[in-house]
C-alpha cells in the first residue's frame, strides 16, 4: 500500500522498498557535524546528549525542524514526479506528476525552476560475478539489508570497502554472526577490525558455497550481501541534456557552485544533494539557499565560459585528492565557495570534526562511536552515552535519552 510519511531516508519501513535505512541504524558520523545552526540537538531535545544517535532519535529531531518551519502545507506527499521538459520557446519545464493514491496522473503543469533533490540512494548497482546465481544461500544488495539478527552465526560475505561494509560488518557482528569476510576491489578498509572480520582482495567467482578470491584464497560462505553502492537514476528527465551522469564522487561535472545544472535547462535546472557527503544536511541546507537567492535574482551569474571553467578547477581538484583527509578540505572548500553566493549566515566550516571522527576510526572501528564531540553552534560537548555502541542493543528514542544508571 502507500505509505503517508516524511523523513525520507531516516524513515524505516520492514521489508524491500525503496529506501536504504534498516532497523539499528546508527548515525556513523558525528551529530554535530550534521547539526543545523539554527536549531541544534541541545534545542531539540533540551539537554546535551550522545554524539552518534540511532536513526529513530535523528529522525525525531529532522521532525522537530520541519515542524518548527511548518513545511508539511507545501509538499504533497504520495505524488510521482513522472516526467519533466524543457522547452525551449517558453523557456520554462512541463512537469508531468502522478497521484499514487487515486493512481491518476495529473494536469500537467509548468514551472519557471527544477531542483532535482531526489538523492541517489535508491537504484542499487549490481555487479555480476561467475557463479552468484547460483549460489545457494541468501544474496542481497545493502539497499534490501533490514535486520542483522537475520544473519546469527551466518558466515557472510560482504562485497565492497566503503561505507555500508563498513558499518553492516559491525552491525553483524554486534548482533552475532559467525565469519564476516569483507572483500575490495582496489584497496583494503584497513581497519583494525574485530576478530571475526577480515579483508580478501576482490571475488572473482561462486562455486556453491565457496567463494574465490583474487589471491588464490577461497572460503564457505553462508549469505553474500553486495555493498557495491548505487546508480544515479532520474527517470522523469527523459532529455538527455538534464541528465546528471556521474558517479559518487565529491564535485560532479556539470554543477556550477555543486548545484546549477549548466548543461542543459537554460540555467533552470538545479541539483540538490547529487554528490558524495561529509557535510550532508548544512550542505543541503546551503545548496537550498543558494537556489533560492538565485531564483529570487539576487545572484549574478559569470559567462558560460566562466562557469565552465570554475567547474573544471572543482572536478580537476576532486580527481586529484588522496584520501579522506583530503575528501574532508575539499568539500569545507566547496561549502564555502557556495556560501559567497548564498550568504547562510553561519560559518558550517567542522572539518576538525570530520578529521577527528576519521582519526577515531582508525584507531579502532568499533569504538568510534563512543567519543564525545562538541557541538561549534551550541558549545556543549555531548556526554558519553551510557551504553557503549557495541553493547547498545536497544536502539530506540527512548532508551538512547535514559541518563546514565537510569
Amino acid at each position: 500500500g502507500v505509505k503517508r510519511n516524511f523523513g525520507g531516508v531516516e524513515h524505516f519501513i520492514r521489508g524491500v522498498v525503496h529506501n536504504s535505512m534498516y532497523r539499528n541504524l546508527w548515525s556513523n558520523g558525528p551529530k554535530e557535524a550534521l547539526e543545523y545552526p539554527d536549531y541544534t540537538f541541545e534545542e531539540h531535545f533540551g539537554k546535551p546528549i550522545a554524539s552518534f544517535p540511532p536513526r529513530e532519535v535523528l529522525r525525531d529531531y529532522l521532525k522537530g525542524r520541519w515542524t518548527k518551519a511548518d513545511i508539511r502545507s507545501w509538499v504533497n506527499l504520495n505524488h510521482k514526479v513522472h516526467d519533466v521538459q524543457y522547452n525551449a520557446a517558453s523557456d520554462n519545464f512541463t512537469v508531468q506528476v502522478k497521484d499514487l493514491v487515486n493512481d491518476r496522473y495529473l494536469p500537467a503543469q509548468t514551472f519557471d525552476y527544477v531542483i532535482v533533490a531526489t538523492g541517489h540512494f535508491s537504484v542499487p548497482h549490481l555487479p555480476d560475478f561467475p557463479g552468484l546465481n547460483k549460489f545457494p544461500g541468501r544474496v542481497m544488495h545493502s539497499h534490501n539489508f533490514r535486520d542483522a539478527r537475520e544473519f546469527k552465526d551466518k558466515r557472510v560475505l560482504l562485497i565492497g570497502a566503503s561505507y555500508s561494509a563498513e558499518d553492516l560488518a559491525l552491525q553483524l557482528t554486534k548482533y552475532g554472526a559467525g565469519n564476516i569476510i569483507c572483500t575490495y576491489r582496489t584497496r583494503p578498509l584497513g581497519f583494525k577490525w574485530p576478530d571475526n572480520v577480515s579483508e580478501r582482495p576482490l571475488l572473482v567467482k561462486v562455486d556453491g558455497n565457496t567463494v574465490h578470491f583474487k589471491d588464490g584464497s577461497t572460503a564457505e560462505v553462508d549469505a553474500i550481501i553486495l555493498c557495491t553502492g548505487y546508480l544515479y537514476s532520474y527517470p522523469f528527465l527523459k532529455d538527455a541534456s538534464l541528465q546528471l551522469k556521474t558517479g559518487n564522487v565529491l564535485f560532479p561535472d556539470g554543477l556550477y557552485k555543486n548545484t546549477l545544472w549548466i548543461k542543459g535547462g537554460n540555467k533552470r535546472l538545479m541539483y540538490l544533494a547529487a554528490q558524495d557527503q561529509y557535510y550532508t544536511y548544512t550542505l543541503f541546507d546551503i545548496q537550498a539557499k543558494w537556489c533560492v537567492k538565485y531564483i529570487m535574482g539576487e545572484i549574478t551569474l559569470p559567462s558560460q565560459a566562466a562557469m565552465e571553467e570554475d567547474v573544471k578547477k572543482w572536478v580537476c581538484r576532486n580527481q586529484s585528492l588522496k584520501g579522506c583527509h583530503d575528501d574532508i578540505d575539499f568539500q569545507t572548500d566547496v561549502v564555502a565557495d557556495i556560501d559567497k553566493d548564498a550568504d547562510y549566515g553561519y560559518d558550517l566550516d567542522v572539518a576538525s570534526l570530520f578529521h577527528a571522527w576519521e582519526n577515531y576510526k582508525a584507531e579502532e572501528i568499533a569504538t568510534y562511536r563512543d567519543h564525545p564531540f562538541t557541538s561549534k553552534f551550541s558549545g556543549t560537548k555531548s556526554p558519553v552515552h551510557h551504553t557503549p555502541f557495541m553493547k547498545a542493543m536497544d536502539d530506540s528514542l527512548e532508551c538512547f535519552m535514559k541518563e546514565p544508571g537510569q
